[in-house]
């Protein structure tokens, strides 16, 4: 693969993985605009690995919590980390039984521009909806096991390109009450076990077909999806401390617009 797609697609992955505007779409778009290839399966796998690597080196501390939380769970110590590890599992489980069906019914069945297009648009305007109107007083501790159920809800809808991750699951956050830094929080916290899961199901399929190697293109794709996604996260955290999601709103509607009148003109 040319250094050049490597860099882009790797920039693109990295940027958009954990930001509220949807990777899939732009892993989608940006080489077709481009007149690119297919990257393959296996270079998509190394791009996700280098932002797991990336979201999970940012929240170490919390991670570090986690482990020891739930470790303290096994052992009948309730640990506020405990919870949030007990939550983050809740959370976890729909996208998983709906990601596993629509792998067996098919993972392009979503698939087209048209789809993403619209996605973008009206989840971008949810997001909008969200953080205008909602309120801001609940901390991540007041969550609860219900409102980490009805993200993990949330977050199946990101099944259907162009939705977003990150954007759908910091939408219901918000819708819950939660403060943006707090909403965005639970959201790249809950990725790990998301992209860990998704990774060994594509994996899985690598290994099946007999293509399971792993080259120089995906290691530097890997390692520089770190890079960006590590900048990404830190640039957004920092932004949502004294500014909303509009900015991310905006750029979606944009991107959504521009998208359905290539599609329809």
């Amino acid at each position: 693969m040319p250094l050049l797609e490597i860099v882009v697609l790797a920039l693109v992955q990295g940027l958009t993985e954990f930001l509220p505007i949807s990777s899939s779409a732009h892993l989608v778009l940006v080489p077709a605009l481009l007149g690119w290839s297919d990257q393959g399966v296996a270079f998509d796998i190394s791009v996700h690995v280098g932002t797991l690597a990336a979201v999970v080196i940012y929240f170490r501390r919390d991670v570090a919590a986690l482990v020891v939380g739930a470790v303290a769970l096994l052992g009948g110590r309730v640990t506020p980390a405990g919870r949030l590890a007990v939550w983050l599992v809740l959370a976890t489980i729909p996208v998983v039984a709906a990601g596993m069906a629509l792998h067996a019914a098919g993972p392009d069945l979503l698939r087209s521009v048209e789809v993403l297009a619209w996605a973008t648009l009206v989840f971008g305007l949810m997001l909008y909806v969200a953080d205008r109107y909602c309120p801001t007083g609940k901390d991540l501790g007041a969550l609860g096991w219900s409102g980490a159920l009805w993200i993990g809800l949330a977050q199946v809808l990101a099944l259907i390109p162009g939705t977003s991750r990150s954007g759908i699951t910091m939408t219901a956050g918000r819708a819950l009450g939660l403060n943006r830094q707090d909403a965005a929080r639970f959201s790249l916290l809950l990725s790990i076990p998301t992209i860990l899961g998704a990774g060994v199901l594509a994996t899985k399929d690598l290994v099946e077909a007999g293509d399971a190697s792993l080259g120089l293109d995906a290691v530097l794709g890997a390692v520089l999806s770190f890079v960006f996604a590590l900048i990404a996260i830190a640039a957004m955290m920092a932004w949502l401390r004294r500014a909303s999601f509009t900015p991310f709103v905006v750029y979606r509607v944009l991107l959504g617009l521009g998208l359905l009148i290539w599609i329809y003109a």
